[in-house]
């Protein structure tokens, strides 16, 4: 079996970084982190370029494309650290009229994790609530259909389609200034959906790994051409062994997520995308920490970027299969 991208994966993941470096360059994320409202123009921008619609059929207006596709292209959004419920509408987009072509934005929500939150509340113009289809269980089941026609609750989970005005909110403070965060204090369970929710789990967890992967990358780069750049008694930072060792290890956390979130891409293992989050969880927090390390005190400032990539891997860790659950799960694999 071949890991490598075909020269059509190789396009798709260049045209998406170029797309992205043309519309949501620097300029464009530090304007967002003062006003982090989605920019609705460049939402149907990546709906008109097949985001969304990446995986649904042709004959349904999609692309066409699977799930390694849609891993390449999440990774260009994390490493160009665009904001929005980017996993929720590609995952969506056959479920939600509108979604496919970004007209329509909604939001993806775990009814069963404390605190309940919602991403971007203001921006959704509807609420997807899951509950069920986690854990042991579901990783046991190979992904049986969850909830039923109705999306009513069972062993492998249901869904729910609200409408923003259903839900009731409270303010919650974010760690990352370019995603707003709502808690949400009472669900109705109203308008089931039905949708395959171990199977959307599975494919949310690993696309948001996609995108830590996509971050990580992007603080190698980062610390690279810093520690070329910055000189210290008369010779680059990194000529220093320290920042060598820092470096190297910043490489080696990525590429072994890599591997593991491109494998979990093909095999669709429920226990290979659990490994798959928690080595791209480590990768992008650990490398953001070492990123902001070697630039030493300007790291620290608001004007450098480093703290952004910080606080969106922190955001994205505590999301699908945190660290403690993923670990959990891989162990009763191994005695399973």
């Amino acid at each position: 079996m071949h890991f490598q991208l075909t020269e059509d994966q190789r396009a798709l993941r260049d045209g998406t970084r170029e797309l992205l470096a043309g519309r949501f360059g620097r300029d464009r994320l530090r304007a967002a982190v003062c006003d982090p409202a989605l920019d609705r123009a460049l939402w149907q921008e990546l709906g008109a370029a097949g985001f969304f619609a990446l995986r649904l059929p042709e004959e349904a207006g999609g692309v066409g494309l699977g799930l390694p596709e849609a891993v390449l292209v999440h990774e260009e959004a994390g490493r160009a650290l665009l904001p929005g419920p980017l996993v929720a509408c590609q995952l969506l987009a056959g479920a939600v009229d509108g979604v496919a072509s970004g007209e329509k934005i909604v939001g993806l929500c775990e009814g069963e994790r404390e605190p309940v939150l919602w991403e971007h509340p203001a921006d959704c113009d509807e609420l997807i609530l899951v509950e069920g289809g986690a854990g042991r269980s579901a990783h046991g089941s190979g992904g049986e259909a969850g909830g039923g026609p109705g999306g009513a609750r069972g062993r492998t989970g249901g869904a729910y389609r609200l409408a923003p005005d259903q839900v009731a909110c409270a303010p919650f403070a974010s760690v990352d200034p370019l995603t707003p965060l709502a808690q949400v204090t009472d669900l109705p369970r109203t308008g089931p959906l039905p949708l395959d929710v171990p199977r959307l789990r599975r494919e949310a967890t690993l696309l948001t790994a996609a995108q830590q992967l996509g971050s990580a990358a992007r603080t190698v780069e980062m610390v690279v051409r810093h520690a070329r750049e910055r000189e210290q008694f008369g010779a680059p930072v990194g000529s220093f062994q320290a920042v060598k060792h820092l470096c190297a290890q910043m490489l080696v956390r990525t590429e072994m997520a890599r591997s593991a979130v491109y494998a979990a891409s093909v095999t669709e293992s429920a226990l290979g995308v659990t490994a798959a989050k928690l080595l791209a969880d480590e990768a992008a927090v650990d490398n953001a920490r070492d990123c902001l390390q070697v630039h030493g005190g300007m790291g620290f400032t608001w004007e450098a970027d480093v703290h952004l990539h910080l606080k969106r891997a922190w955001l994205r860790a505590a999301r699908w299969e945190v660290a403690r659950e993923a670990e959990e799960l891989l162990a009763a694999g191994l005695i399973a």
